[in-house]
């Protein structure tokens, strides 16, 4: 077989990049932004993009991300996945998602190098087809806007009951600064629901491009659930997607999370793959 030449991708290989992510769309709409952005000015508070390929020959076969987290193409195979072993030794710490089944390889590469898993779970992927949104009714005083700076404190609260939630680590508590400029750096990506004033959701669309909208963070305050204010958020973000040009919007749900799931079926989310999101350290 070949040997596999492994390189960092430059602009001039965006669309052969294209051509391999497109063998797993759906999976790959991470992946996809970020290539789509090779070349550019960093979005804000992203940092540029690290992105390898491994060529066979004259064939780009796989794509890693390794920052600002480590995505592999999902539709690598086991070569693709043993050629950027190598490359993985700087990634001292960090965020691991992807198809569970190109998670485990890469993960076993990262443990044998001392990493250990501060978090380990199963997601779901939902997809939503455009022209398939099941709208949620509006709510009597619930209004929704893009944030702003003036929400930080709000979307810094949200972002830390959400990590508590989940059981994962406050990093809030190691570097406030730090945290806070993240949080901040996000509110472009972020729409907000007010009741009387007081914001009482956020959602971000960490990815929109015509490929697709991927919706992370979804939150709602604790005394304001169980009111549809969620569906109504996320339906909102919705309608921004197809209101432009995007081909379809995706979230992820953790495993067993029974309520949120049935939720965003409501709204005609449909599921379409398992993923496993692994933060190390």
């Amino acid at each position: 077989m070949t040997r596999l030449r492994v390189r960092s991708l430059q602009p001039a290989d965006r669309e052969d990049a294209l051509v391999c992510l497109g063998r797993t769309p759906r999976l790959n709409l991470h992946l996809t932004d970020q290539v789509l952005r090779l070349g550019g000015a960093p979005r804000r508070g992203d940092g540029r993009s690290e992105l390898l390929g491994a060529w066979r020959a004259s064939e780009l076969v796989g794509i890693l991300g390794i920052q600002p987290s480590v995505v592999l193409d999902a539709g690598a195979d086991r070569a693709v996945v043993e050629a950027f072993m190598p490359y993985l030794g700087s990634v001292g710490a960090g965020l691991l998602k992807s198809h569970e089944d190109v998670v485990e390889p890469l993960w076993e590469c990262l443990a044998e190098r001392g990493r250990r898993a501060i978090l380990d779970r199963i997601e779901n992927a939902y997809a939503l087809e455009r022209d398939a949104l099941l709208p949620a009714p509006p709510l009597t005083g619930l209004e929704f806007r893009p944030a702003r700076l003036e929400d930080l404190d709000a979307l810094i609260e949200a972002a830390r009951e959400s990590l508590l939630e989940e059981s994962r680590p406050d990093p809030s508590v190691q570097d406030p600064g730090g945290f806070r400029r993240w949080v901040r750096s996000r509110i472009p990506r972020a729409l907000v629901g007010t009741e009387a004033a007081r914001v009482v959701f956020v959602g971000y669309a960490d990815v929109q491009c015509d490929r697709g909208w991927l919706l992370q963070g979804i939150f709602s305050w604790k005394d304001a659930r169980r009111r549809g204010i969620a569906a109504a958020g996320v339906s909102q973000l919705c309608q921004r997607a197809f209101a432009g040009s995007a081909d379809h919007v995706q979230l992820a749900v953790v495993d067993g999370n029974v309520a949120a799931e049935q939720l965003y079926e409501r709204l005609g989310f449909v599921r379409f793959a398992r993923l496993r999101t692994l933060l190390f350290g």
